[in-house]
């Protein structure tokens, strides 16, 4: 599964389920923006970072998703942190945050940085041990159905699903929710089709809403009325943001529009807004 991808879409579309998940109020996420940050002039990148906006006096978060047993986990982690900082010269304080599915992958050595870890600067969270998915808030419960297996994953997918629907005042945007709940089942589930996992979890009720259907049907007028190639793929690109932000996958959209999937994850990166 990539794992990677996924984490840094829900942080990126959700942060505060990061928030709650290291025992802080959601409310903090509005006082940063989350990105992926790249160290200049080395190999390193950082998974994910939530940088405090308009310079607050509250920390900054570098996180790292880990899914694979690394001895060099924190020897690497401190190394970007202290590049990062020494780069963008940051007067906030600052923590880390490792996310594992379970504490059996944490093996990375600690001895050279253990003070970080003795005053909680450097924390872990280990996704199996956070308690069932029933008890959980839907965000966090979200996160661990990435780790489920596939007969739990099943179940717990679709309690969750049935949450989701008929949460009343739910924090989340419920059609972006929905749809990252769908993008895990696929990578979870390879050997089945995407209108599969449709059918079982009930998902494909979402494609028969009115809104849904128009729009999908505006995407493909978009792309009928220029007439000529280039003019056809320019609409249909402008229209992808629209289809996107109505819920509709990558995936759905690129078949909707007869587009290659490449050309979808580039105009949704550019954010191009239909006129």
């Amino acid at each position: 599964m990539k794992t990677d991808s996924i984490f840094y879409r829900l942080f990126k579309e959700f942060p505060h389920i990061f928030f709650e998940l290291i025992g802080n109020s959601g409310e903090t996420a509005n006082l940063y923006q989350f990105s992926s940050v790249e160290v200049k002039q080395t190999a390193f990148r950082i998974d994910g970072v939530f940088l405090p906006i308009q310079d607050r006096e509250v920390p900054i978060y570098f996180v790292e998703v880990q899914f694979q047993p690394d001895t060099e986990i924190y020897l690497r982690l401190v190394s970007e942190i202290s590049l990062y900082l020494r780069q963008n010269r940051r007067k906030n304080p600052w923590r880390g945050v490792v996310i594992y599915p379970s504490r059996d992958i944490d093996i990375g050595e600690k001895e050279d940085f253990i003070e970080f870890f003795h005053s909680q600067r450097i924390s872990r969270i280990y996704l199996d041990e956070l308690g069932s998915a029933a008890s959980l808030p839907i965000g966090i419960a979200t996160i661990k159905l990435v780790i489920e297996d596939e007969d739990i994953a099943i179940n717990s997918a679709k309690e969750l699903i049935n949450r989701t629907q008929q949460a009343v005042n739910l924090r989340l945007p419920q059609k972006q929710l929905l749809e990252l709940i769908e993008t895990i089942l696929v990578y979870k589930f390879p050997q089945m089709s995407q209108k599969e996992i449709e059918a079982m979890f009930g998902l494909s009720e979402l494609k028969q809403t009115r809104v849904y259907q128009e729009a999908l049907e505006e995407g493909k007028q978009e792309g009928e009325q220029k007439g000529k190639q280039e003019g056809r793929l320019e609409a249909k690109l402008e229209a992808i943001p629209k289809l996107l932000a109505l819920g509709l996958t990558q995936e759905q959209v690129a078949q909707a529009l007869d587009l290659d999937i490449a050309q979808v994850q580039e105009a949704a990166q550019l954010g191009r807004s239909p006129e």
